[in-house]
């Protein structure tokens, strides 16, 4: 059933949801700085474990990395559409007459602005800390701009298919991690084809391949996903 009335526009309701999403987070700031302090304390620790030499840091450093921001990102990936589904919120966008999955794609983007995104900005001190070449930090930053999202993307998808389950914190990890490893293949293996002096294009253009994908199809998938976790 839709409510009758006049239908606000996409721009206007990713508008009041992405400031909505932004308030929430502002009011648990703490929340949001858990990603980034998540990830410096794998790299610390990876750096620690191979007793700090500076070349061993920089044969592993590129897979570190991205281990770390995968990771951060996956220990915030439950609360992608949890709160919404506890307060409510969720069903008022079923019956919405905004698309669902226009709905799933702001969220997504807010979450990635959020989460992924801050990773992104402190990876040159994380590359730092690892000792990684910095001349190979150009490639790292394209690979985490692209992968990052769809990462997020991807999350997206499997939140949704246990949106509707009280305790999906082993299971979503369990779901996601297969999808996550050809991205961290392919944004790891970029920065180290550079590092041996081979062209990272071709990494980098799957990726960007598989972001172009996943921004079409993971939102309509998520979608439908929730309708069935839903019902």
């Amino acid at each position: 059933m839709k409510l009758p009335g006049p239908h606000p526009s996409l721009y206007s309701t990713a508008k009041a949801l992405l400031e909505r999403d932004l308030k929430l987070l502002w009011r648990r700031r703490g929340d949001a700085a858990q990603p980034v302090l998540f990830a410096l304390l794998v790299v610390a620790l990876f750096a620690l474990a191979l007793g700090g030499e500076p070349e061993q840091l920089q044969r592993v450093a590129a897979a570190v990395l991205w281990l770390s921001v995968m990771l951060a990102g996956l220990l915030s990936l439950d609360t992608l559409f949890r709160s919404d589904a506890e307060d409510g919120s969720l069903e008022q966008w079923l019956l919405s007459p905004i698309p669902l999955a226009w709905l799933i794609a702001v969220r997504v983007f807010s979450h990635w602005l959020t989460t992924a995104f801050p990773l992104v900005l402190v990876s040159p001190l994380l590359a730092e800390l690892m000792h990684l070449p910095r001349e190979q930090l150009p490639v790292l930053l394209v690979s985490l701009a692209l992968g990052t999202p769809l990462l997020s993307l991807l999350g997206a998808v499997v939140a949704a298919l246990t949106v509707g389950m009280r305790r999906s914190g082993i299971l979503l990890a369990l779901l996601a991690l297969p999808l996550y490893v050809p991205v961290l293949v392919f944004g790891a293996g970029a920065v180290a084809a550079t590092a041996q002096g081979f062209d990272a294009s071709g990494a980098l253009l799957l990726l960007g391949a598989g972001l172009v994908v996943s921004l079409l199809l993971a939102p309509l998938t998520a979608a439908a996903a929730i309708r069935i976790s839903t019902s």
